[in-house]
């Protein structure tokens, strides 16, 4: 039996009791942290905190070599894969669980908090609000993608918010640097004029929710990843006063 599980968005004990009743009862534990960012989980945190021995897994062994590795041992035993935030959210776990299911190897997931739902939460902007999300990565061969961008035009016109997943070690600043590149490039003016929302180490007990536009938001220290920004869309009343007491955006918005 193969269990995903999720570890939920920052600490060790954002695990749900399902998750850690599981892992308690796995044969076998393993965790990756490349589809999500670790935040202060370490393997040794992880092993303290849930008392048993947990083996990383590098990217190749979760998708290249996982037909001789955790699909095999799944075959015959209770195995558990921890991942942060909820634990179907990326592509890599659901191509996992269909090629267990196509070996009959019996799946179960327990769900977690994760940042796609707790992002809303954090600066009061309602959720049914939001667009298509994209993520932001740093230039592949010298080429910035303007999908990021494009995606937010096109949730702009239908006045959505827009969630941007930062690659996993990027900051703010960096990211705000790269879309107002392409944005120069487009001609375009939609990053001028919206209000934009940078969120630090979402689920910790120093997490930052700041917004602002975006010379201001540039300049602004939001401390150590991970960190998600959100571009604004049309604003209801209650969102406006959210911002302005949750998430200390300018009165004047």
């Amino acid at each position: 039996m193969l269990t995903f599980v999720g570890l939920g968005l920052y600490d060790p004990e954002d695990i749900t009791l399902k998750g850690l009743e599981a892992i308690r009862e796995a044969d076998v534990v393993y965790a990756e942290f490349y589809t999500s960012p670790a935040g202060a989980r370490t393997i040794e945190k992880l092993e303290e905190a849930y008392g048993r021995r947990i083996s990383l897994l590098a990217r190749e062994e979760l998708e290249e070599g996982a037909e001789r590795g955790i699909l095999e041992l799944a075959k015959s035993k209770k195995v558990v894969l921890l991942s942060g935030g909820d634990a179907m959210i990326a592509t890599t776990h659901v191509d996992l669980r269909l090629r267990a299911i196509e070996r009959g190897i019996e799946t179960r997931i327990v769900h977690a908090a994760s940042i796609a739902s707790a992002a809303a939460g954090l600066c009061g902007l309602q959720n049914y609000k939001f667009g298509k999300s994209a993520t932001v990565s740093p230039p592949y061969k010298g080429v910035v993608s303007h999908v990021p961008y494009e995606t937010i035009e096109d949730n702009s016109e239908r006045g959505l918010h827009t969630l941007l997943y930062l690659d996993i070690g990027m900051r703010i600043a960096d990211a705000l640097e790269l879309l107002e590149l392409v944005e120069r490039e487009r001609g375009g003016e939609v990053l001028k004029r919206s209000l934009l929302v940078g969120i630090a180490r979402a689920g910790s007990d120093d997490a930052v929710v700041k917004a602002d536009y975006i010379t201001s938001l540039k300049g602004y220290e939001f401390g150590d990843p991970p960190h998600v920004l959100i571009v604004t869309g049309d604003l209801h009343f209650v969102e406006r006063e959210a911002l302005i007491k949750i998430a200390h955006a300018p009165g004047s918005i």
